[in-house]
């Protein structure tokens, strides 16, 4: 389930209107509004402000109403496609995750980047200058090559540990298994090497819409895995 925002401009998703308004969330459990995305209506979602404080202005306002009315705890950062430079992304996010956060509007920021040159510009810009505010980077391992390998997933996640260096790095995986590590092929063997180094900020999971079919057995299974003690 995800909602997002593109341009600065709100798509609420039905199904969470639904879900908070019928469900009592537990209180363990914290829902995040995620920024961006791949695509929308058909056409790519560019981050593409006029200017940082009027781009800043109208996320604050549109974020801090949406979070308020729907008891939200926190952001995801997923812009993927950009007309604007490393610098003006990572000015414009930055401050919105610092007035939010200064203002208790949320508790928690995360980013997900992935392994493309102009995405890896923008956000490592952004981890440069705000890496302190920032609490998870959901990595998309899943954008690399279906059929990685479990020596290949470690490298990976050494390169963008580095690359993030001191930040909480979740793995991730893609429910219907069309890139980077299967579950089936060997995820949860490398997660367990993560967490017995010490290294494993948690397990990132795309999507729930495949999941469901799937009976969410995945995400029991990285559950299972994170609750255990090495």
């Amino acid at each position: 389930m995800e909602s997002s925002m593109c341009s600065g401009t709100p798509i609420i998703s039905a199904l969470l209107k639904s879900l908070l308004s019928r469900t009592n969330i537990l209180m363990s459990v914290k829902v995040g509004l995620s920024l961006g995305g791949d695509s929308v209506n058909g056409g790519s979602c560019y981050f593409s402000p006029s200017s940082v404080d009027s781009w800043v202005s109208n996320a604050v306002s549109s974020l801090t109403n949406i979070i308020q009315e729907y008891h939200l705890d926190g952001i995801d950062i997923d812009y993927e496609h950009f007309h604007a430079d490393p610098e003006t992304f990572a000015e414009c996010i930055g401050k919105l995750i610092t007035t939010l956060k200064n203002h208790g509007v949320i508790s928690f920021a995360s980013i997900a980047p992935y392994d493309d040159d102009d995405v890896q510009s923008h956000y490592l810009a952004l981890w440069k200058s705000y890496g302190h505010i920032i609490d998870y980077v959901n990595f998309q391992f899943y954008a690399y090559d279906q059929g990685t390998t479990v020596s290949q997933f470690m490298n990976y996640f050494q390169t963008q540990s580095s690359n993030y260096e001191g930040g909480s790095i979740l793995a991730s995986f893609i429910s219907d298994g069309s890139g980077g590590l299967a579950p089936q092929n060997g995820f949860f063997t490398a997660c367990s090497r993560l967490r017995n180094q010490g290294k494993l900020g948690g397990i990132f999971v795309w999507s729930a819409d495949d999941s469901k079919a799937l009976g969410f057995h995945y995400e029991k299974q990285s559950q299972a895995l994170l609750a255990a003690h090495p």
